[in-house]
């Protein structure tokens, strides 16, 4: 079975050249607004507003309205919430009854004891 290609490749001549005069334009728009030693006069001073960073804002905002459950992500959050839980909570038993039980049945002398007080 043959893999696909990972992206397309663009060979159209016109093409390029539309996207090339884009960002050119967006770099020269870019430096002009940068540039302008008359922009804090007019307090329109911060940051530049980018249509692709506030795109990305308001998908992360508005992420949840737009989530479906289905089993894949279902599984993912047990993976990785209720599984790492479970096993923690079983090493860190399974180490302290260990811990006791050599305390317990004097297998540790008590100026050996970490916790003077267990």
């Amino acid at each position: 079975m043959a893999h696909a290609a990972p992206y397309k490749t663009v060979t159209d001549p016109e093409l390029i050249r539309k996207k090339n005069e884009l960002r050119k334009a967006v770099a020269q728009e870019y430096i002009k607004h940068t540039s302008n030693p008359y922009r804090n006069i007019k307090m329109e001073g911060g940051t530049l507003f980018d249509v692709g960073i506030q795109r990305y804002m308001s998908l992360k905002a508005t992420q949840h309205e737009f989530f479906r459950p289905t089993p894949k992500t279902s599984l993912l959050g047990v993976l990785m919430i209720v599984v790492p839980y479970f096993s923690l909570t079983y090493f860190i038993k399974k180490e302290r009854d260990r811990r006791e039980n050599l305390i317990r049945t004097g297998q540790v002398s008590y100026k050996d004891r970490g916790f003077k007080f267990a």
